[in-house]
């Protein structure tokens, strides 16, 4: 059986598809090419479901979430606040896993942030 080498891109419908890429690169640092090729660290990647009527995307009508691999959870989350995004007030530790922590991009998108374990 063939299997999937891994995520190969993750796309989004913006209003303003030039102003949310520029606040994942200013905001996140996702340093990706003018063609929107981003190369990433090696680490760990989860594919998961969740019941439809889960809350833990924010609004109900988006139906899928971003996950990013940070270093350092709280830097990040204090670095999104200096630039004035929506970061959720409280964070989530997971024996094991990691800790996550939220922000909303600039077009309603929750987004969680995992610092592994």
């Amino acid at each position: 059986m063939e299997r999937v080498l891994g995520i190969g891109g993750y796309f989004l419908r913006a209003t303003d598809p030039q102003g949310l890429s520029a606040w994942y690169r200013e905001c996140l640092g996702l340093d990706a090419d003018d063609n929107g090729l981003w190369r990433q660290e090696t680490g760990p990647t989860v594919f998961a479901a969740f019941e439809s009527g889960t809350d833990y995307f924010g609004s109900r009508t988006q139906r899928t979430m971003l996950n990013f691999r940070v270093r350092d959870l709280d830097a990040m989350l204090a670095q999104l606040r200096e630039k004035g995004a929506e970061v959720h007030p409280e964070t989530q530790d997971m024996e094991g896993v990691g800790r996550f922590g939220w922000v909303t991009d600039p077009e309603g998108n929750r987004i969680e942030l995992w610092q592994p374990a």
